[in-house]
């Protein structure tokens, strides 16, 4: 077995695909493991090194599958086994890893797990959930808030007790203080390890343990409170406890049975680059791990240096983190940092591709796609029904793949999508990208190739040689090679001052008017540059 420090998976980028919108085989209106299948070779060319597929098991799709009732299936609409296992034969043969979504810390309630531990105590599967008695005047055993707008606790008749839910009450918590539960996840792992998958994704893998005390959480300051009850809160108690390690330590355990996989986890928490690291440092837990760090506001350049050069230091120095500026979750960043602006989805593309780290490219980010407008009648997330106008919900995200401009339903399907297909995306679509040199496409088919060509863009160390409110110059810097990476996040030009003459520029990427000028690097806004030096110029 390699040693880790060359696995596969270290500074690797992954296509993450939401089967419902990428491509239609069926003519159902709904994406499918077939439709992913035939537009393989399109990821491929990309290259990029692996998928990572979001939920395809059977679940009744209140959260899209993100609410499972079988772990080790696949749901009809996208689907069968075979299916599946054809799709990992030809990923494989395009050179492709496969990742896969597992969803661990809940279940939908339709699970016979669930539809057993609801009977009563004295069910086989009864402590399977957290349940928990009212408190004497009839409320919930705790104050914990979901984040999906709601309590997290639903009283169960058939039990006359409260069942724990951090996401919808039809989304139940499984009760990982239960050794059975732990043996009956890491066969699922399993499960999907012998089929052949190259890794896992986890959901929510924070959330695996709760406080069994149900201790109240505490109120946020009133300059850090939010508008939803759970942005009131402290989650100090239903997420993040230390039982959680050692179970991550089992199934790391259970992985290294299995050459070259992986396992990334999902943090979302208050302290998301402290949790990154507790969850991955050293070898024994999980291989890497990202957070929302990247997922809301743009930092500003300083901040995200300070992450940068965070991992390189003391504890985090023996883990590898992994970066997500877009995904099915959260407002596409081209409209979220880039305000729709082609340049800025442009410049952060470039950025993500010189982050230190396994990165992950969200489907159509690199079409520079912005995020769509639903409207209120074609929503499809409870969380945008609910929250409307306040909150549009995750729709805007999910809208179909644009693959052909003058297609209906940009050849998604030949159907009616489950979202409506944005006319905006028309113009960006694959096609017509693809005959457009210029492209935001071509751009990150040049970006992945950096990336792969220079092993310094892919593990080495980060160097931070200026970054303020506007300016974020770094250099990756490899046994062999050495890469300046220069972005103007700001909206007035600026100058770097490189020190050397620089050379090697036949290789260099420049954005939006990036240029040297004698000894400097001048940068209007938005531009960037990507620069490959000569080995001896060492970081300084």
């Amino acid at each position: 077995m390699k040693p880790e420090s060359e696995a596969w998976w270290r500074g690797a980028t992954l296509y993450q695909i939401y089967p419902r919108s990428f491509a239609d085989s069926n003519a159902d209106g709904i994406g499918d493991l077939a439709g992913i299948m035939a537009r393989l070779p399109y990821v491929a060319s990309l290259g990029v090194d692996g998928v990572w597929l979001s939920p395809f098991f059977p679940s009744p799709m209140r959260d899209f599958g993100y609410d499972v009732t079988d772990h080790c299936g696949v749901d009809p609409m996208f689907g069968t086994l075979a299916d599946f296992d054809a799709l990992v034969a030809r990923a494989h043969a395009l050179n492709l890893k496969v990742v896969i979504d597992q969803v661990w810390s809940h279940t939908a309630i339709e699970h016979p797990w669930f539809q057993s531990s609801r009977r009563g105590p004295e069910d086989p599967f009864a402590d399977w959930y957290v349940w928990a008695d009212a408190k004497d005047d009839g409320s919930p055993p705790s104050n914990w808030q979901s984040w999906m707008g709601c309590a997290t606790w639903t009283w169960e008749p058939r039990r006359k007790q409260y069942y724990l839910h951090n996401f919808l009450p039809q989304m139940p918590d499984l009760n990982f203080h239960n050794p059975a539960v732990q043996e009956a996840v890491l066969a699922i792992a399993r499960f999907w390890l012998d089929r052949g998958v190259d890794g896992f994704r986890l959901d929510t893998a924070n959330y695996y343990c709760h406080d069994r005390s149900f201790t109240d959480n505490p109120p946020q300051p009133p300059e850090r409170r939010g508008e939803l009850p759970a942005a009131m809160q402290q989650h100090l108690n239903n997420v993040c406890q230390p039982e959680t390690l050692p179970f991550l330590e089992r199934l790391r355990t259970a992985m290294d049975g299995y050459p070259e996989r992986f396992a990334v986890a999902e943090i979302g928490s208050a302290r998301n680059l402290e949790r990154m690291v507790e969850y991955t440092r050293g070898s024994d837990r999980l291989h890497t791990a990202y957070s929302f760090l990247l997922l809301g506001p743009r930092p500003t350049p300083a901040a995200l240096a300070e992450m940068m050069v965070h991992w390189q230091q003391g504890e985090a120095a023996t883990a590898w983190p992994s970066w997500a500026v877009s995904n099915h979750d959260v407002p596409r960043v081209a409209t979220r940092w880039g305000r729709g602006d082609p340049v800025r989805a442009r410049q952060h593309l470039a950025l993500l591709a010189c982050l230190r780290g396994t990165v992950f490219l969200y489907q159509g980010e690199e079409l520079g796609l912005p995020q769509s407008e639903v409207p209120f009648e074609h929503l499809q997330d409870p969380f945008g029904k609910a929250h409307w106008p306040r909150d549009k919900g995750r729709d805007g995200c999910r809208t179909p793949m644009p693959w052909q401009a003058a297609a209906p339903a940009a050849g998604f399907t030949t159907g009616v999508p489950w979202l409506p297909a944005d006319a905006a995306h028309a113009a960006l679509a694959v096609d017509a990208q693809e005959a457009d040199p210029g492209s935001t496409l071509h751009l990150s088919r040049r970006l992945m190739a950096l990336r792969r060509c220079h092993a310094a863009l892919r593990l080495g160390a980060f160097e931070s040689r200026h970054a303020d409110e506007s300016l974020l110059v770094f250099e990756r810097c490899g046994d062999a090679s050495r890469v300046l990476c220069a972005f103007n996040l700001g909206d007035a030009a600026s100058a770097f001052p490189l020190g050397f003459d620089p050379r090697g520029q036949d290789e260099a990427l420049w954005l939006h008017g990036a240029r040297i000028d004698g000894r400097r690097l001048l940068l209007p806004p938005g531009a960037a540059c990507i620069l490959p030096l000569p080995p001896e110029d060492r970081c300084r």
